[in-house]
C-alpha cells in the first residue's frame, strides 16, 4: 500500500512488567501500531504500557468490571474538539496473558503480540466490536492489516 504521506508516530513505551526474553522491542511495538494507523493519521501519538497481570486485572476490574487480567486494553483520549492533537490514547498489554493466549491458540508469541497491538489501536482510532456487524468490520481489518505483515488470520483456528 503506497502512503503519500508517511506517518509521524510517535510512541510512549512503558515497560512496567518483568522483561522476559521475548518481550516485542519498542521498534516491533511502534510497526505494528503504524501498520494500523497508516492511511488513517498522518501524526499519531500513544503511550504502550506492558503490564503484569496484577496491573492487568486492577485495570480490567476498576474500568470494565471485570476482575480478571486481560489480554489488552484501550483508553483513548477524551480532547475537547476545539484541541487538535495527535494523541490517541493509551494501551495496555498483559504479557503473561498474550504470551498465555498465544501457547493455548498455537501462535507465535510475537504474532499475538502484533494483533494485540493491532487490535488496541485499533480501538483507540474508533473502532470497535460491540455488536455483529461492528465485530466483522473490526475483524476484517485486523485480519487484513496482519497479512500485511505475514501473519495469519487470527481468528481462524490453528
Amino acid at each position: 500500500m503506497a502512503d503519500s504521506n508517511p506517518l509521524e508516530l510517535e510512541v510512549d513505551l512503558q515497560v512496567a512488567c518483568d522483561p522476559q526474553p521475548g518481550l516485542p522491542s519498542e521498534q516491533q511495538l511502534r510497526d505494528w501500531a503504524s501498520a494500523a494507523l497508516t492511511n488513517r493519521r498522518d501524526q499519531a501519538e500513544l503511550t504502550i504500557r506492558l503490564v503484569d497481570e496484577q496491573e492487568s486485572q486492577a485495570l480490567n476490574r476498576d474500568y470494565r468490571g471485570k476482575d480478571a487480567p486481560t489480554n489488552v486494553l484501550s483508553f483513548p483520549i477524551d480532547l475537547p474538539p476545539e484541541l487538535e492533537l495527535p494523541l490517541l490514547g493509551d494501551l495496555v498489554i498483559c504479557r503473561q496473558v498474550v504470551e498465555r493466549e498465544a501457547h493455548e491458540q498455537g501462535k507465535a508469541v510475537s504474532d499475538h503480540w502484533a494483533h494485540m497491538v493491532i487490535h488496541g489501536t485499533l480501538h483507540l482510532l474508533g473502532f470497535d466490536h460491540i455488536d455483529d456487524d461492528e465485530a466483522e468490520e473490526m475483524e476484517s481489518l485486523e485480519t487484513a492489516l496482519l497479512k500485511q505483515l505475514n501473519i495469519n488470520n487470527p481468528y481462524e483456528a490453528q
